[in-house]
């Protein structure tokens, strides 16, 4: 196997694969100061440069290590000199204590995300390579995990805000230091990698290939991948059949009329309830087997009435989040995002009580549930009015996704 640096043709056809990209494309590229995620934010400049784009480099101060602070310094002269600019994103709640290296991964991400969202940049690349996703696939088999968590790390993964690309899945470490070597630039070495008090560092150690490149490790990324095809198959299929037998409305509710596989009502009650949670596997099979009137993960399963055959799926009210400030972005129920500020005062809620009788065939009981601005009690806009098309307010969140994973292969290498 070459262990020479990821050419710009290599890196290309690997990144194209995760597309489409809009013209002159602007990514953002999660960058550490280690030598995998700046040889990513090299080879993702040159590519954008090359279609008329440009990238934003993101490092993250966990605010955990003294040292991080000097490291983020240096790193951010050293993309410079390469004519990239970058932005410090500060984390200010972590501490110490147990599932430490959760939750700084979940306040990562959330920040990074958060940061593409305000630039408006829809692409966020990571540099995870081939002995990432092999490490990523022992823990998994050693937490017992399913057939979906052994698919491994996804190379592109549909986010709310963000898409989440990882182009480099399929190659070892040493072709991304060889990467940014060829360029004469040094690099930060982590010293979590090497802490024994971490999983994956033990494991590092354990398995002694450093480079990425041995027969096991290769043996893992190709595991990963088969998986990975299968539940991407899985999801297409999920997929199809949801929009077969499924009509969603931007209001958040969805009316229901033909037979649908558990995994496929699994993401559609997910959709509708706002959650990331998945429902009772044992729950979802009854009741895809006889569908049958229901509360099921918040949401309310009702028969369609005048809509026609089927059931309708609302959310439940009891189960709603309270009204959140109206400022722009804000999230309401895990299922409604307002788009741009709608002014002081303002709250984003439930319709709730105000909501009339029967609109447009819907029962009280969809109405009731559908967002709505305030200004203390009084209603300012509701339903679709807050979707109009000239000045929007409201978007679905997560627009609307029907599957998770958001799977595309990338080959291992031979």
């Amino acid at each position: 196997m070459s262990l020479g640096p990821v050419t710009p043709a290599e890196f290309a056809t690997r990144l194209d694969r995760l597309g489409p990209f809009e013209p002159s494309p602007l990514l953002a590229v999660a960058v550490s100061g280690g030598a995998d995620s700046l040889a990513a934010c090299l080879l993702t400049r040159d590519w954008a440069l090359s279609r008329g784009g440009d990238v934003l480099a993101l490092l993250v101060d966990h605010g955990l290590r003294a040292a991080a602070a000097e490291e983020i310094r240096v790193t951010t002269a050293r993309l410079a000199g390469q004519g990239i600019p970058a932005r410090v994103l500060v984390l200010r709640d972590l501490w110490p204590g147990p599932a430490l290296s959760e939750r700084a991964r979940l306040a990562r991400h959330a920040a990074l995300e958060g940061a593409c969202v305000e630039a408006g940049i829809l692409h966020l690349v990571l540099g995870h390579h081939g002995l990432d996703q092999a490490e990523t696939l022992c823990m998994r088999l050693l937490a017992g995990s399913g057939v979906a968590g052994l698919a491994g790390m996804a190379a592109l993964a549909e986010r709310p805000g963000v898409r989440l690309l990882r182009p480099l899945l399929d190659l070892p470490p040493a072709r991304l230091r060889a990467t940014v070597q060829v360029r004469g630039l040094a690099w930060v070495e982590d010293p979590s990698n090497q802490d024994a008090s971490y999983q994956r560092a033990r494991l590092r150690r354990l398995r002694a290939d450093p480079e990425g490149t041995g027969l096991a490790t290769r043996a893992l990324i190709a595991a990963a991948f088969a998986r990975g095809q299968a539940r991407a198959a899985a999801e297409r299929a999920d997929a199809q059949a949801l929009a077969r037998s499924v009509t969603i409305s931007p209001l958040g509710h969805a009316l229901w009329q033909g037979a649908l596989p558990d995994s496929a009502l699994a993401a559609l009650l997910g959709l509708i309830g706002g959650s990331s949670r998945p429902p009772s596997a044992a729950r979802v099979r009854a009741l895809a087997a006889v569908p049958h009137p229901a509360t099921l993960a918040g949401v309310r399963i009702l028969p369609a009435g005048r809509l026609g055959e089927g059931f309708l799926l609302v959310r439940e009210a009891a189960s709603l989040q309270p009204p959140v400030e109206a400022t722009g972005n804000a999230i309401w129920d895990g299922r409604f995002r307002l788009i741009r500020d709608a002014g002081p005062g303002l709250t984003l809620g439930a319709w709730g009580h105000d909501a009339p009788r029967d609109r447009a065939g819907l029962p009280s009981a969809a109405l009731r549930v559908q967002p709505a601005l305030r200004r203390g009690e009084a209603v300012v806009l509701a339903g679709e009015a807050l979707f109009a098309a000239s000045q929007p307010f409201v978007e679905g969140y997560p627009r609307l996704l029907m599957t998770g994973g958001g799977f595309c292969g990338l080959l291992p290498s031979g």
